[in-house]
C-alpha cells in the first residue's frame, strides 16, 4: 500500500508534514484540503489556529501563528514566529535504569589498540598548528610526506590542521583556553600514531605554553617545533620530514583487533538540515545511539544554540539534577554571550533550513535533538574537553558544523555520524565522517557523498529502528575499517575549526 502523503507526527500536533509536492486542492490528513501548493517537508495547517496560539509539531511547541490561520494553510516563516514561553526542566524525570547488553553479547569492531590502551579507528600521522602563521609550513611537510606512505599502506595518511588564530588574542583566559584544550585534543587522540606540533616562534600561543598547560610531552611521537628556532621554513620541513620518516615503519606496524564497541566515541553532528530531518535521520541515529550505549559504547551530542528550545527534553533525561543544571548553565551562557555581542539565538535555521520547510529554532532544535537517542544524559563538557564518561553525554559548542565538530572530535570522538537533508560534504579527519541522508532524493541526487539513506522512513519502507540498526551497523564497519564517502574523496583535511569566542586584536 502506497504511504500517505503527509506524516502525522504526534496526535496532539496542529500541522502534518508534506510527504511529496503537494498542489492546491489536494486532500490531506482525511478531511484537510491544501489551501496553497505545499513544497515537500513543509507543514500544513490541519486545525484552525488563532492569531498568537501555538504551531505544535511533536507534541511540542515550534511557534506562534501571526494571523487567524484555517486548516489547510502552509505554515511557514511568514505566518509562524518566535514567543517566549515557559518550558519545564523537570529535571531527571524521564531517566530510566539503561537496559545493558550482557557483556558476552556485546558488539565488537576491529580497531587499533594503542600503547597507553586507548582504542583507535584510523592510524594518521597529524601536524598540528599553533597558529596562522605555520599553517602553510605545515601544508608543505604533508605534501613531502604523502608520496612516501605509498610503502606503508597501513598509515590512513598525514592530516596538516591548521586554523586562523593563535596570535592577535589574549595570552591567557577562555578563549586561549579553548585553543589550547582544541590542539591538545588533536595532538593526544587516539586516532594520531604520531604528531608534529608546529609553530612560528613569536606568536601568542607559544609552543611551550601550549605543551605545558595541556602537559603534552616531547618524545618518541611528538616533536615541537618552531620555523624561526628551525632557521625558516626550508630547514623546518626537511626537519620534520627526517622526524616522520623514523617512525613511519613503527605506525605501520599496527594491527587491528577485535575491541568492544564500548569503546567507541560517536559524535553526532546534524547540517543542511531539512522539515524530514527530525522525522527520518535524527531518530534514527538517535537509535543507533541507545544501540551504542546499551553496549557500552558513548555518544556525544553538541550544537548548544540548536538545541534552544527543546533543552528540556535533555533535562528530563539527565541521570542528575547537577547533570541537567548544567545544560540549563550553557544555556544561559549562551543568551548571555548573544546579549553582549548584539546576537540573538534565532539567528537559525538558515536558508538553507528554511528552504527545507524548517521555520523556527524550535523546530530545528526538538529535531535535532532526537539525534541524542532515549538513554539517560550522565555528563555535559564544555568545549573539547575530554570526554570520560560512558553513555550519552552532550558538549557545549555553537551550531556551525565544522567548530562544533572539531570540539567533539578534540574531547576523543573516534567516529562521526552527519545527518543532512540539503547534502553536507563534511568531513573530519582524524575521525572518519558518516553522512546520512533525511530523504531518498537527495540521497539519489548525491550518491557519491551519502553514505546511508535514511529516506526509507520517510517513503514509509523502513521502521526508525530498523534504520538505526543499518546506521549502527555501519558504524561498527566504519571503525574496523571501511572507507567513509568522504574518506574516498579525500575530504577531511580543511575542517578542522577552533572555537574563535573573543575578539582577534
Amino acid at each position: 500500500m502506497a504511504a500517505p502523503i503527509v506524516i502525522r507526527l504526534h496526535p496532539a500536533d496542529n500541522v502534518v508534514v508534506a510527504r511529496m509536492d503537494i498542489l492546491p486542492g489536494t486532500l490531506v490528513d482525511g478531511t484537510t484540503v491544501a489551501a496553497q501548493r505545499i513544497p515537500p517537508g513543509h507543514k500544513i495547517l490541519t486545525a484552525a489556529v488563532a492569531k498568537g496560539a501555538p504551531i505544535r509539531k511533536y507534541n511540542q511547541i515550534i511557534g506562534f501563528a501571526t494571523d487567524d490561520l484555517p486548516p489547510g494553510t502552509h505554515v511557514h516563516t511568514h505566518n509562524c514566529v518566535m514567543g517566549d514561553f515557559e518550558r519545564d526542566h523537570a529535571f531527571c524525570v524521564d531517566a530510566r535504569p539503561t537496559d545493558f547488553v550482557p557483556d558476552h553479547l556485546r558488539a565488537t569492531f576491529e580497531g587499533y589498540r594503542r600503547a597507553d590502551g586507548r582504542a583507535a579507528t584510523r592510524n594518521y600521522i597529524g601536524i598540528v598548528t599553533t597558529v596562522n602563521c605555520s599553517a602553510a609550513t605545515s601544508r608543505m611537510i604533508a605534501a613531502k610526506l604523502q608520496p612516501l606512505l605509498a610503502e606503508f599502506p597501513n598509515i590512513d595518511g598525514v592530516v596538516p590542521l591548521t586554523h586562523g588564530g593563535g596570535c592577535g588574542m589574549a595570552a591567557s583566559g577562555l578563549e586561549m583556553d579553548v585553543l589550547r584544550r582544541t590542539l591538545a585534543g588533536y595532538t593526544r587522540h587516539a586516532n594520531m600514531a604520531a604528531v608534529v606540533v608546529l609553530g612560528l616562534g613569536c606568536e601568542t600561543n607559544q609552543v611551550a605554553g601550549l605543551m605545558n598547560a595541556a602537559g603534552l610531552k616531547e618524545g618518541p611521537k611528538l616533536i615541537p617545533m618552531t620555523i624561526q628556532e628551525e632557521g625558516g621554513v626550508a630547514k623546518t620541513v626537511g626537519r620534520a620530514v627526517s622526524f616522520v620518516r623514523e617512525i613511519l615503519p613503527e605506525a605501520n606496524a599496527v594491527k587491528r583487533e577485535s575491541i568492544p564497541a564500548a569503546e567507541l566515541i560517536l559524535a553526532l553532528q546534524c547540517g543542511g538540515s531539512d522539515g524530514y530531518s527530525g522525522i527520518s535521520a535524527n531518530p534514527a541515529l538517535g537509535a543507533a545511539v541507545d544501540l551504542l550505549v546499551r553496549n557500552g559504547g558513548s555518544a556525544v551530542l553538541s550544537e548548544t544554540p540548536e538545541i534552544y528550545g527543546a533543552e528540556h527534553l535533555l533535562t528530563r533525561r539527565a541521570v542528575n539534577r547537577a547533570v541537567g543544571e548544567k545544560i540549563v548553565e550553557r544555556i544561559r551562557w549562551w543568551e548571555d554571550h548573544c546579549a553582549r555581542t548584539g546576537g540573538e539565538m534565532n539567528n537559525n535555521p538558515s536558508p538553507g533550513n528554511k528552504a527545507g520547510g524548517l521555520t523556527t529554532i524550535l523546530e530545528k532544535s526538538l529535531g535535532a535533538v532526537a539525534k541524542g537517542g532515549t538513554t539517560n544524559l550522565v555528563d555535559v563538557y564544555e568545549y573539547a574537553e575530554p570526554i570520560t564518561a560512558r553513555g550519552f553525554v552532550y558538549m557545549d559548542s555553537p551550531g556551525y558544523d565544522p567548530v562544533s565538530a572539531t570540539g567533539q572530535v578534540a574531547g576523543g570522538a573516534n567516529v562521526l555520524c552527519f545527518t543532512t537533508g540539503r547534502g553536507s560534504v563534511f568531513g573530519c579527519k582524524p575521525a572518519p565522517s558518516i553522512k546520512l541522508a533525511t530523504n531518498s532524493a537527495l540521497y539519489r541526487h548525491m550518491t557519491d557523498d551519502m553514505d546511508i539513506n535514511c529516506g526509507t522512513i520517510v517513503d514509509g519502507d523502513e521502521t526508525i529502528q530498523q534504520a538505526g540498526q543499518r546506521i549502527f551497523d555501519l558504524v561498527l564497519s566504519t571503525a574496523s575499517g571501511a572507507p567513509t564517502k568522504s574518506e574516498a574523496l579525500g575530504i577531511g583535511d580543511d575542517e578542522f575549526e577552533p572555537w574563535k569566542i573573543g575578539a582577534t586584536m
